[in-house]
């Protein structure tokens, strides 16, 4: 395993992104862990985030886009450290874009923020953790609404790597259902492999008790 998902996995940990215990995800799955991306809540911890991603894009796209897009809400700040990241960290300069829930009818007029979206703009999605992928079948629309654009790609922080909508994982169903590529900084496999009774900070966040209620939840919501 390449040392930033290391890293990655760790900094979840410290930030208290990643935690364990007894979980409902909104899709209403019974869940032992759980990621809220929300807790990333310091200037310190969304620079981090940033070079995470920009990593990770660095490692799994080439650098064929113009457009960062973060779906709202909680894609914005993802977009936006993300393309500061990718500036600073490679020069890469790409513009961000995001959208409003609520079409705004005064001032910035209309569902965007950022950069307006233009027909040819090539797109890449931030996202934060995809379960059964609501959100992108939710985002795709509102591209293709705004302009002709072309979406390269979709890159969330972690795989949870359980099924979506049928028995494939949400990240293979999009891949399948759009035509483009999906990735994550890490997958579940990864953070359980690296975590597995491995002390952090004097406490085991995944013993065996814990990797037994995992693997109970893969038997059942696993993706084949």
């Amino acid at each position: 395993m390449q040392q930033y998902k290391k890293e990655f996995i760790d900094f979840m940990i410290e930030s208290g992104v990643l935690t364990f215990g007894d979980f409902v995800t909104k899709s209403g799955r019974k869940t032992p862990f759980f990621i809220n991306t929300g807790n990333y809540k310091t200037g310190k911890q969304l620079s981090r985030l940033g070079d995470f991603y920009a990593k990770a894009i660095k490692d799994n796209f080439d650098e064929d886009f113009n457009v960062v897009f973060g779906p709202a809400y909680k894609g914005i700040p993802l977009g936006v450290t993300t393309a500061i990241a990718l500036d600073r960290n490679y020069g890469i300069d790409v513009e961000y874009c995001s959208n409003r829930k609520e079409v705004k009818d005064h001032g910035d007029k209309g569902i965007l923020l950022g950069s307006k979206l233009k027909d040819g703009d090539k797109v890449l999605i931030v996202e934060d953790v995809t379960t059964a992928g609501t959100s992108i079948y939710e985002t795709m629309p509102i591209l293709k609404s705004q302009a002709d654009v072309d979406v390269k790609g979709l890159i969330i922080s972690v795989n949870r790597m359980e099924r979506g909508r049928g028995e494939k994982s949400a990240l293979v169903e999009i891949r399948e259902k759009f035509g483009f590529k999906t990735c994550a900084i890490v997958t579940m496999e990864e953070v359980i492999e690296y975590l597995y009774n491995r002390e952090i900070n004097g406490k085991v966040y995944i013993d065996d008790d814990m990797k037994n209620k995992i693997d109970a939840y893969y038997e059942q919501y696993g993706a084949k």
